[in-house]
């Protein structure tokens, strides 16, 4: 009989839910990622969190994860676990932004939320995970060398953040993200005579990490920092001995799935935000 456990600490939901994640790490990441950050008590997430494994009987079909202010991510899970998972849901918070999960995941619970909280919902981003086992150089690569950011580079990586979040769509960000980045060793620059592009890689899993917050300004595009930017970081965590490299692009961007694809990246999964409005 499936039921929601919804789990009150980090470790109690990192220990339950890993191993099922861990079946598709790659689709999971995310989830992944915040799970460990959120064991370690080091995050700048509110509360209260939300943390749930789906279960039918004793074994795992799902999870649903919440870092307040942000959305309500989701992973594939039985049709017969929407409702009891939105009851529960709606018993921890009185509104939410957003769903992001599988399309039909996603949507159905966007669509009982409003039917229980009010509101109403639209479809928004559709976006596609890739992940990267193998790199494949990049046939022209752009001249320069990756490093990482400095203090000293702070404002221009502030700047080209928000740029970042505005070519997105978006305006979530976590208070003091470049600061941290930077800090944590996790932000580098393409540099070739000035800095030309900007990636970070997040969310570390057990045997993989998410290649993320990928921007060149709109001038220095088309001549190939990004792809080699990525690829080089890609390379990097690849020769560390992770096994995986993760990354997601929009699907509105047909560049920007391309390029990866160029470079190695194979299609994992796709997943879609449903906006409450």
């Amino acid at each position: 009989m499936i039921h929601i456990n919804r789990h009150l600490d980090a470790a109690s939901f990192h220990q339950r839910a890993t191993p099922w994640l861990l079946q598709a790490e790659a689709e999971h990441n995310l989830l992944l990622g915040l799970s460990e950050r959120l064991r370690t008590g080091n995050h700048p997430y509110g509360e209260p969190i939300y943390l749930a494994t789906v279960e039918d009987g004793d074994t795992v079909v799902g999870c649903a994860m919440r870092t307040p202010p942000y959305k309500l991510l989701l992973t594939r899970m039985p049709e017969t676990a929407l409702e009891p998972l939105i009851e529960d849901v709606a018993a921890v918070y009185p509104t939410l932004p957003a769903f992001l999960g599988p399309e039909a995941v996603a949507r159905r619970c966007a669509e009982l939320w409003c039917l229980k909280q009010g509101g109403k919902t639209e479809r928004s981003m559709q976006q596609r995970i890739y992940a990267l086992e193998k790199l494949i150089a990049p046939v022209r690569p752009a001249a320069g060398l990756l490093r990482p950011a400095l203090p000293g580079d702070l404002e221009l990586a502030r700047r080209w953040n928000d740029q970042f979040f505005q070519d997105v769509g978006t305006t979530e960000r976590a208070p003091g993200l470049v600061e941290r980045l930077i800090s944590g060793n996790h932000l580098f620059i393409w540099e070739d005579g000035e800095p030309k592009s900007l990636v970070a890689g997040v969310g570390r899993t057990p045997h993989g990490i998410r290649i993320s917050f990928v921007f060149t300004p709109p001038e220095l595009r088309r001549q190939g920092y990004a792809t080699t930017c990525v690829a080089e970081l890609s390379r990097r965590y690849l020769a560390e001995g992770l096994q995986f490299c993760f990354l997601y692009t929009d699907m509105a961007n047909p560049t920007s799935n391309s390029i990866y694809q160029n470079i190695g990246y194979r299609q994992v999964c796709d997943v879609v935000d449903w906006q409450v409005i």
